[in-house]
């Protein structure tokens, strides 16, 4: 089973790039965006509550992430392998997705960093908000907050999956299809 996680600060392409991996190697996508911004459309419990946080450019807390995602998991029994994207984001998150997996009898292959510059971040973000309507990437502010979070936050990540040997760095600038190719490289390696 191939299980990826799809690493990166806000606006490093994720999305872009993972449904490119998904569709080359039969993948199940799971994104905690997707999945947050469902039941925040749903206007369920569950997503209000997460959407007060993203709001904020805050994460939104393990315990309400890890349970959605077990959900998912357990709804793809038959899988060829799962990407995360945008999970984990702190290393009590890896450590209970290596859980979560290990009972299914699975785990983590790799970790896959798109790597992009602080400035080129804050210009796709904003690019993006105009397209998307997406109020937290519209406001120069929550951008900051947002890579200031991952920053100081998230990349412990990267630490962990260093010391398991599963850390991968790709270059997120450059054409689409270049960055994929090298995306697979890194898998294929």
């Amino acid at each position: 089973m191939l299980n990826i996680v799809l690493f990166g600060p806000p606006g490093a392409g994720k999305g872009t790039q993972s449904a490119k991996l998904i569709e080359k190697y039969g993948l199940i996508h799971l994104s905690t965006g997707d999945i947050f911004r469902a039941n925040i459309k749903g206007g369920t419990e569950l997503g209000n509550l997460a959407k007060s946080f993203i709001d904020k450019g805050q994460l939104v807390p393990d315990e309400v992430t890890i349970g959605m995602l077990a959900g998912e998991v357990n709804k793809n029994p038959g899988a060829k392998g799962f990407i995360f994207d945008g999970f984990p984001r702190t290393q009590a998150q890896a450590k209970a997705l290596d859980e979560l997996l290990a009972s299914k009898s699975t785990a983590i292959s790799m970790m896959l960093a798109l790597e992009v510059e602080e400035e080129e971040l804050r210009k796709r973000l904003l690019l993006r908000g105009k397209d998307s309507g997406r109020a937290d990437d519209q406001n120069p502010e929550v951008i900051q907050n947002r890579i200031n979070v991952y920053n100081g936050e998230t990349m412990p990540v990267k630490d962990f999956y260093t010391a398991q040997g599963k850390y991968k760095g790709i270059n997120g600038i450059g054409e689409i299809e270049s960055i994929f190719t090298n995306l697979c490289q890194a898998i294929e390696a």
